[in-house]
């Protein structure tokens, strides 16, 4: 996660680091790991703000909403 992409997400209408004790969900911080749909990630791709990607753990089904080349440009160490 990044500050940035926390940011969009919250715009976009689903606020990932607002904790929800209900939930037992303690909210993400930057730094944080966590799986995102591909849709969102191409939104926030389009909107110059995707987060880092784990290549190994990203589905190759990404690659239908996704060129390869993008997810290796976002890839983390």
């Amino acid at each position: 996660m990044t500050a940035e992409f926390l940011r969009f997400s919250r715009a976009a209408g689903n606020d990932l680091s607002t904790p929800v004790p209900e939930y037992d969900f303690p909210g993400l911080k930057p730094g944080d790991h966590w799986c995102l749909c591909v849709t969102r990630w191409v939104e926030a791709f389009e909107a110059d703000c995707a987060p880092q990607v784990v290549l190994a753990a990203t589905h190759i089904s990404a690659l239908e909403y996704v060129e390869l080349a993008d997810l290796q440009a976002h890839a983390a160490d």
